[in-house]
């Protein structure tokens, strides 16, 4: 905790900054997600998820940072630490289409893994732009995945497929599905989103969310899928 909390600390100043900065620019926003459950007397439980995402719209390229982390702890004992980061930028080529460079960096203390890293360059489609007040992206593409454990460290050639789905269910609630294939000839991993979120009121609203990662290859004595259910606040600057 003495570590997560001034990380948590910056995040959010970050945020507040960045969101002082989008009055100003317009291509700018930010949205910080947090959700906190602390217990104390016959438990001592702590849970902490948070999430910070700012995007920059330049000219004709579409930048965003995302970084997350997740932390339990029961009695005092650590449970479960993760940190995911991830950075992409989209240039357009027509309405329609556009290219994508990413990358993204994982940190799962319990995964088995001291961390896995991957880079990939992408094509991409806009679909149901504003169609009953729907959007679909999705893209292919090909890049390079870097895994180590304590037991090795390898590097393999990936195929990336990506869908980001998003349905305005009304002025005030969505529904959100984000769903990705990175599969490699030594492991494959498959990250799953689903979503509804519901405004407050006006910059501040209230997600249900449903997180699941399976990868088919895992170190011994791990298991090959993860969940993450949470409901949190996010605010938008």
């Amino acid at each position: 905790m003495k570590i997560l909390y001034p990380s948590l600390m910056s995040l959010a100043l970050i945020g507040l900054s960045a969101g002082a900065n989008a009055q100003q620019t317009s291509d700018l926003s930010t949205e910080v997600e947090l959700g906190a459950i602390f217990t104390t007397g016959n438990t001592e439980d702590e849970n902490i998820k948070y999430k910070v995402t700012m995007d920059w719209l330049r000219t004709n390229w579409d930048y965003q940072f995302s970084t997350e982390g997740f932390r339990s702890s029961k009695q005092n004992v650590l449970a479960a630490q993760r940190l995911y980061h991830v950075a992409r930028g989209r240039r357009d080529l027509t309405e329609d289409s556009y290219w994508e460079v990413r990358g993204a960096y994982e940190d799962d203390r319990f995964s088995g893994y001291d961390y896995q890293t991957d880079a990939t360059v992408s094509y991409g489609r806009r679909f149901l732009q504003n169609v009953n007040r729907m959007n679909l992206n999705a893209n292919i593409g090909v890049g390079y995945r870097q895994s180590e454990s304590p037991a090795e460290q390898f590097g393999e050639a990936i195929l990336r497929v990506a869908g980001e789905y998003e349905w305005g269910l009304s002025e005030t609630a969505s529904f959100i599905q984000n769903l990705s294939v990175e599969s490699g000839q030594d492991t494959s991993i498959v990250r799953s989103e689903t979503a509804i979120e519901s405004e407050i009121m006006e910059s501040l609203a209230l997600r249900f969310s449903i997180k699941a990662k399976h990868q088919t290859e895992v170190p011994a004595a791990r298991e090959k899928t993860d969940t993450e259910t949470a409901i949190t606040l996010v605010w938008t600057f």
